[in-house]
């Protein structure tokens, strides 16, 4: 008997609602993979800063008052000690030392006011009368803020020509 198949009443189709949900379904998920993406905003990075020299009147605005950062010196070279403002700025236990020179204080483990250079227009603190642990004591500060804080300038006396030069 030759009996051929019977021919097909409908043909298959590939729009089916099934292929038709899923093909929105792969539409969809490549949308979601391949959409840009929301930019990324960086934040604002802060003012670079320049080497400078200072002198004790122009380093003591920046004690951490008004929005200004903190610096302080230890034995001529000037840190931005902002990073540490908890210990360095208003309130903190070392705050006398904010905008000042801290190599005496530092060197005899004394955070009192009578530390710290009286006239700011006079000669710098020239550390005489520091004994050898003092010295000692000075230059491991000087170590710790030379690995953990900038070194942002110098300091100078008022007279010296190096402050004349920058303005200071």
């Amino acid at each position: 008997t030759d009996n051929p198949l019977p021919p097909p009443t409908h043909a298959q189709s590939i729009a089916s609602p099934i292929n038709l949900i899923l093909f929105a379904l792969l539409l969809t998920l490549i949308y979601f993979r391949l959409r840009p993406k929301s930019p990324v905003t960086l934040s604002k990075p802060p003012p670079p800063i320049v080497f400078r020299t200072f002198t004790p009147p122009t380093l003591k605005p920046y004690n951490g008052e008004n929005n200004m950062p903190v610096y302080l010196a230890v034995n001529g070279k000037v840190f931005d000690v902002s990073n540490g403002r908890n210990f360095y700025g208003p309130g903190g236990p070392y705050e006398n030392f904010a905008g000042r020179d801290a190599s005496r204080g530092l060197a005899c483990g004394s955070f009192d006011e009578d530390m710290l250079t009286k006239d700011l227009n006079g000669p710098l603190d020239d550390l005489k009368g520091l004994g050898e642990e003092e010295w000692e004591a000075m230059r491991g500060w000087e170590e710790r803020f030379q690995e953990k804080y900038l070194v942002v300038g110098k300091l100078v006396a008022v007279g010296d020509p190096e402050a004349s030069k920058e303005g200071s």
